[in-house]
């Protein structure tokens, strides 16, 4: 007897381009979302993007309230969780980058109200995916949270982001070749739960970027257009599988790592990248692939060795050893390498001398 069922979350407005940041409450409006907006933001895209947020729900007649946070911490959660027991906002609009979006994200699951996402820079997958990073001592771990009801995404914004933020965008996204890679092997070998639409959907996702590398440069829109539609799919892709299995594997697994050894050394995305070149390696070293992962990230500028992170050779080593225990994901690198194979693939890829 067929019993299988799911239950796929996705966000029912989506509006990508330039300009459209005046289009927010348009979209929020066309929700039928009612009640007072909480609007969770911090201090550059407060300026660039809440504060005109703000007043154009306080011109149709709501009472926005806006909360500045600082860092991604369980004490910025907190206040907002708390903001939004006591005002009861009939939803939350989360304005800026990372930390902005996932606290945003997390407090509306807390208090069992809708989400709007509103970034300002594309960085990373969770401006549209139903998970969201959260600090968890020197490093931070994924969770299920409230997925955006709609998405945002001002192309003239973006494309004024600074660089750097964009190509860890570009480099989370590419390293989907090497999560799906990791999916698989773990279907196969453990019986994981795999779905072949999201797995589809996330290569494919993957290949936009590396297939359009030369496009992506700074200051262009079209550059962001390309990138924000890339990083919508990789959400919608986790949304579709129910996990972030879509988009993280090994290569998530060594940034992790990285972040204990070396917290804040470099930006998730880049740590990512550089993982996902040794991982691609590991899964086929005669094949080609990571040499296109690297030249793709090295194409837009993104770091592809341990010095461009400004991490040295022997932190990416104690990384690549033990970041299996980092959390119970099976992947490439099953229950760990030694050091000796650690040091020649990280040295046959490239990333350290």
């Amino acid at each position: 007897m067929f019993e299988k069922s799911t239950w796929i979350r996705l966000p029912r407005n989506v509006v990508v381009g330039h300009g459209v940041l005046g289009k927010a409450v348009d979209a929020v409006t066309e929700l039928h979302l009612h009640g007072r907006p909480l609007i969770v933001t911090s201090p550059t895209p407060r300026k660039l993007a809440a504060d005109p947020i703000a007043a154009e729900f306080e011109a149709r007649g709501a009472e926005p309230e806006l909360i500045e946070v600082e860092s991604a911490s369980f004490e910025s959660i907190q206040a907002v969780i708390d903001l939004a027991r006591e005002i009861e906002p009939g939803f939350l609009v989360g304005v800026g980058g990372g930390t902005a979006i996932d606290i945003a994200k997390l407090a509306a699951e807390e208090v069992d109200r809708g989400f709007v996402s509103v970034p300002t820079a594309a960085s990373h997958d969770g401006i549209v995916s139903g998970r969201a990073s959260v600090p968890d001592g020197d490093t931070r771990h994924s969770v299920a949270a409230e997925p955006p009801l709609a998405v945002v995404a001002d192309t003239e914004i973006l494309a004024n982001a600074p660089w750097e933020l964009t190509t860890a965008g570009c480099a989370d996204i590419i390293s989907n070749y090497t999560a799906v890679m990791d999916w698989r092997l773990a279907n196969r070998l453990k019986n994981v739960e795999y779905s072949e639409y999201a797995a589809a959907l996330s290569e494919m996702t993957a290949e936009i970027l590396v297939d359009n590398a030369e496009m992506v440069r700074p200051g262009l829109e079209e550059s962001a257009w390309v990138v924000t539609k890339a990083l919508v799919s990789s959400g919608v892709a986790m949304s579709i599988a129910g996990s972030s299995r879509p988009a993280s594997g090994a290569e998530h697994l060594f940034s992790h790592q990285l972040d204990r050894l070396e917290p804040g050394a470099a930006l998730h995305g880049h740590q990512v990248g550089v993982g996902s070149i040794m991982t691609a390696y590991l899964h086929g070293g005669d094949r080609g692939i990571w040499q296109e992962i690297r030249d793709a990230l090295e194409s837009i500028d993104a770091p592809t060795t341990a010095a461009e992170l400004g991490i040295d050779d022997e932190t990416v080593i104690e990384a690549l050893t033990t970041c299996h225990e980092v959390r119970n994901r099976y992947t490439i690198l099953g229950d760990g390498m030694s050091e000796r194979a650690a040091r020649a693939v990280a040295k046959t890829t490239g990333v350290i001398a």
